[in-house]
């Protein structure tokens, strides 16, 4: 969300990739959602913890810096993941390995994978004008709607 919002500030404008960062935001908050969902159908207590202030945004950051951001946060995301699962083997419980498999590795994979090309690209394209029209062509930016 933090990306969102920086992304949607008056001076730096870019709005396809506000957009695309709370839609993100928003599809994570749901992923928590599903876990502690789960949690509770299985009997299990949440217990919440502290959320880490995230860095704060340079000013002037490009656009190449928030999607490395954001692909740094879904590999962190998914080695986590791979971890609970780990923790699900060696507790011998396979509804929680299935129900991780099914609902996240895979979409985390695909997230990766997007994040990385987008990264590639924008790269490639550079800043100012180039990020503008990647914005355009890529992220499918439309203030009017």
């Amino acid at each position: 969300m933090a990306l969102a919002a920086y992304y949607d500030r008056d001076d730096v404008a870019f709005t396809y990739a506000a957009k695309m960062f709370r839609e993100a935001s928003h599809e994570e908050r749901e992923h928590a959602e599903k876990l502690i969902d789960y949690q509770n159908k299985r009997g299990g207590r949440v217990v919440f913890q502290d959320i880490k202030t995230p860095t704060q945004i340079p000013a002037n950051a490009t656009l190449a810096y928030g999607i490395k951001a954001a692909l740094e946060y879904e590999k962190l995301v998914n080695q986590c993941l791979l971890d609970l699962h780990k923790v699900a083997d060696k507790h011998n419980d396979p509804q929680m390995m299935d129900f991780i498999e099914g609902e996240f590795l895979e979409e985390q994979v695909d997230a990766i994978k997007k994040l990385s090309d987008q990264l590639t690209n924008v790269q490639r394209v550079g800043t100012g004008l180039g990020e503008y029209m990647f914005g355009r062509m890529t992220l499918k930016d439309d203030p009017a709607q």
